[in-house]
């Protein structure tokens, strides 16, 4: 008995040796998947990271030196500035139409939809997937890329600061920065900020997890104006931090804060950050606010912790509402139109989906339910709508079911936690495993393509597209691969 303890003495202290050496010198983690579920990754650390970008960068300007704009001193809120950096050399947009393409300038698309609608894309892939046309280091988070005129516009985490960046689309190679001191951290989620960025005329909008909301030059990533939205308005930020992408709504940007008394939801001009209006009291979630038509209305969709509402997108007035709560307030999905005077929403933890019609009255609106279930869930991942089907996460599995009446048509094929978006009637679905997979768009049955690895690590990012480009990212990577018709 003693030799076996002792034995075991000595397992037991190998095994804390290599644990703590697979931890402190290969970065081993626990790491949550989008369900929860701890599962064991090598995470490289956030400094060596960080030191990864800072060689690329370095060696990506020794091989084509490019503009290197020094961020300038922040601006006062609400006070207009000039750029102080010269403009880089102008794009030549006949050389390749990519460059004089505006429109990914959203957070998942111009209708915030997920559907890529403004050429036809390639839908042939290799058995095994594709190849990237580039690969390269990215800072932390889960924000998405906003495209336009040949640039692609992200927020990322690096050390301790929040880091906007404008990246050539067709050679991924970094334009301009703009940092500044901010650090979220959030151990099951992850570090780092949320929300996609936002581009009109020749300005990104950009806003980080802890709330800094920032005008910036297209060119060089001057500042014109900043502010923090949770400071600005009384609010106290969410667990997962502030998530929802800012939306340009003629002459200005609408943020979803959260604050109490009147200052939910806020609207600021988007050239000068003066505050427009402000509306409602309600505790904000994470679901980017939208701008659709619906019975006939041009209005504001905001999904908050407690219910679907639509705004006059003007003053913010409440046109209509719609109940819909989930276990720990969280609401991460976006809703879709499915028909003129339709919407779907969908959630997790429980919740399910539903369909609302909205529709006129007495010179009022209002909403009521036309159907609701448990058999599409969308935790965090959005869903896509084609030919009267939605595509979407049930929790980590793929689905499809009728948007007329919820019927669920397929159930089937493994991504975990991912995201998609439609392209040319098909779906381009990231796994969280950072894999691409080309799905067909039909309610027959669930049929894959193609698939194969694209990312290293967890993946949530949506993905996003321009000109036929497909970017993708998650905390570590970045790629394009090139879906252009030849």
């Amino acid at each position: 008995m003693k030799d076996f303890l002792r034995s075991l003495a000595v397992v037991c202290v190998f095994l804390v040796v290599v644990g703590a050496g697979l931890y402190f010198f290969f970065g081993l983690r626990l790491v949550a998947d989008g369900g929860g579920v701890p599962h064991l990754r090598f995470v490289p650390s956030a400094a060596a990271r960080a030191d990864a970008i800072e060689k690329h960068r370095a060696a990506q300007r020794a091989a084509a030196p490019a503009m290197d704009v020094a961020a300038p001193t922040p601006v006062a809120s609400g006070v207009a500035t000039t750029p102080v950096v010269d403009a880089p050399p102008a794009l030549n947009a006949a050389k390749d139409p990519v460059l004089a393409s505006a429109y990914w300038t959203d957070f998942r698309g111009p209708r915030r939809d997920g559907a890529y609608t403004e050429v036809a894309v390639r839908t042939s892939w290799p058995a095994g997937g594709l190849k990237p046309q580039w690969k390269q280091p990215i800072g932390g988070g889960y924000a998405s890329f906003a495209i336009a005129r040949g640039r692609a516009f992200t927020i990322e985490q690096r050390r301790d600061q929040e880091v906007v960046a404008a990246y050539d689309v067709v050679t991924g190679r970094e334009l301009w920065t703009q940092k500044y001191d901010a650090a979220f951290r959030e151990v099951m989620g992850g570090d780092g900020p949320r929300a996609t960025p936002a581009w009109s005329d020749g300005l990104v909008y950009s806003l980080g997890a802890l709330g800094e909301l920032r005008c910036l030059d297209e060119k060089t990533g001057a500042v014109i104006w900043r502010v923090n939205i949770l400071d600005d308005n009384g609010a106290a930020n969410l667990q997962w931090g502030m998530s929802a992408s800012p939306l340009i709504v003629d002459d200005t940007v609408v943020v979803l804060p959260g604050g109490p008394n009147g200052k939910s939801v806020v609207a600021y001009d988007r050239r000068t950050g003066r505050r427009a209006w402000s509306s409602l009291s309600d505790r904000q979630a994470y679901v980017a606010p939208m701008l659709a038509t619906v019975a006939g209305v041009r209005q504001l969709i905001v999904v908050s912790a407690s219910r679907m509402i639509g705004l006059s997108p003007d003053k913010g007035e409440l046109l209509w509402e719609y109940s819909w709560t989930t276990s720990y307030d969280i609401n991460a999905a976006q809703p879709l139109l499915v028909s003129p005077t339709r919407l779907f929403i969908s959630s997790g933890y429980g919740q399910g989906a539903a369909v609302i019609e909205v529709s006129a009255a007495g010179g009022a609106l209002s909403a009521r339910e036309v159907w609701k279930n448990v058999r599409m869930k969308n935790r965090f991942a959005s869903s896509v709508l084609h030919d009267g089907f939605i595509y979407g996460f049930d929790e980590n599995i793929l689905a499809c079911m009728d948007a007329a009446t919820g019927a669920l048509k397929w159930k089937g094929g493994r991504y975990g936690y991912g995201e998609l978006i439609l392209a040319s009637g098909q779906l381009i679905v990231l796994s969280e495993d950072g894999e691409l997979a080309l799905v067909r768009a039909a309610p027959t049955a669930h049929e894959e393509l193609a698939r194969g690895p694209a990312l290293e690590g967890k993946t949530w990012n949506h993905p996003a597209m321009d000109r036929g480009i497909l970017l993708i990212r998650n905390a570590q990577e970045m790629a394009a691969f090139d879906l252009r018709l030849k």
